[in-house]
């Protein structure tokens, strides 16, 4: 019997350590990604200021390029800007917005993306997906993974708190995303990728069960690791399946319906991760999570971001018309108004006893 294998894309580099930032330039050469030095740096018009004065001299044949926002014309202006110049790569330093900008515009002109990221705020700097905003709202752009990956602790320490309680949320989220996977498995014949959806939920299992906290290199270096792994899952699956499930649905439906008023992404996705588990059942498993989430800070009730429960009930209603076509928990089970209304009584009763 012929033995069969398959081609994953990945990163070439994942560099994940305190120091790792003065070590860039090295490891771009060592790993043959730019030996000249000759790049194309994507910052923060604000941030990333101090990040290329302590950079500049380890990479005077970089070209630096501000980023004002995450928006497609700003990814577009940015692939103008440095085509026809022969970089060797680019590199998107930064927050999430910064490296989705830099991996679109690399995709754009065709060179190999590196992403330096600057907190661990969501599962994006390692995925095949570039999420920016449009004159429509805001799109998905399928893009090449980063051929490297460099996350320096003590770069993500210095990055407001919130930044890491949002990447917490949206790793731990994974186990509720591979168990709506696994429904529509099941319920719909929907083909599953046992390989992404093992790497995503251990992923979140990684980071929910670690006794550390948002202040200790090891917690942080399991988050990061953990979200570049759920990235990778979703080059794995070919989509983002493995990493959004009822629980982003939510999230997109609090987005849509509050935009002024939404909290961040992880905060969003882990209490729609939370209620979801308790959806499908998984009692035990959602009263787990909840305590997890706030261990770290993390919301688990509507009313710890802001929203009434009557606003909570009209985002779950809203939620399946974000993602067509998605099958999760709710699309199951298909519940009236009240009776999400009667479901999240419950979960408050039961996270709360």
């Amino acid at each position: 019997m012929p033995v069969l294998t398959r081609l994953i894309p990945s990163p070439v580099v994942v560099d994940i350590r305190r120091g790792a930032l003065d070590d860039l330039a090295g490891l771009l050469a060592d790993q043959r990604i730019s030996s000249s030095g000759k790049l194309a740096v994507a910052i923060s018009d604000g941030s990333g200021r101090a990040l290329r004065e302590r950079l500049a001299p380890a990479l005077p044949g970089a070209h630096w390029y501000p980023v004002t926002d995450g928006t497609l014309d700003s990814a577009v202006k940015l692939a103008d800007d440095i085509k026809g110049n022969r970089y060797d790569a680019v590199v998107g330093l930064g927050g999430g917005k910064i490296v989705d900008v830099a991996k679109y515009a690399a995709a754009r002109v065709g060179l190999p993306m590196v992403a330096v990221a600057t907190n661990l705020a969501h599962d994006g700097l390692c995925s095949p997906v570039a999420t920016l905003d449009n004159d429509n709202g805001r799109g998905s752009y399928g893009v090449p993974t980063p051929i490297a990956v460099v996350i320096d602790l003590d770069i993500v320490r210095e990055a407001p708190a919130r930044f890491v309680r949002s990447g917490i949320g949206d790793a731990v989220s994974n186990i509720s995303c591979v168990a709506d996977w696994e429904l529509a498995h099941e319920v719909r014949g929907e083909e599953i990728d046992g390989l992404a959806a093992a790497m995503a939920r251990q992923a979140g299992e990684a980071v929910l069960r670690h006794p550390g906290g948002i202040g200790d290199d090891g917690f942080l270096k399991v988050l990061a690791e953990g979200l570049v792994l759920t990235g990778i899952s979703m080059s794995v699956a070919g989509d983002s399946r493995p990493a959004s499930g009822a629980c982003h649905e939510i999230n997109h439906a609090f987005d849509l319906l509050y935009p002024r008023r939404a909290a961040s992404h992880g905060e969003q996705v882990g209490l729609g991760a939370c209620f979801a588990m308790h959806l499908r059942g998984a009692r035990e498993d959602a009263l787990l999570m909840a305590v997890a989430l706030r261990r770290h800070g993390l919301p688990v009730r509507p009313e710890e971001i802001g929203f009434t429960a009557d606003e909570f009930v009209r985002a779950v209603d809203y939620a399946p018309q974000t993602r067509p076509g998605r099958f999760t928990i709710l699309e199951h089970l298909n519940l009236s108004t009240d009776q999400i209304r009667d479901a999240y009584a419950d979960y408050a009763k039961a996270i709360d006893s």
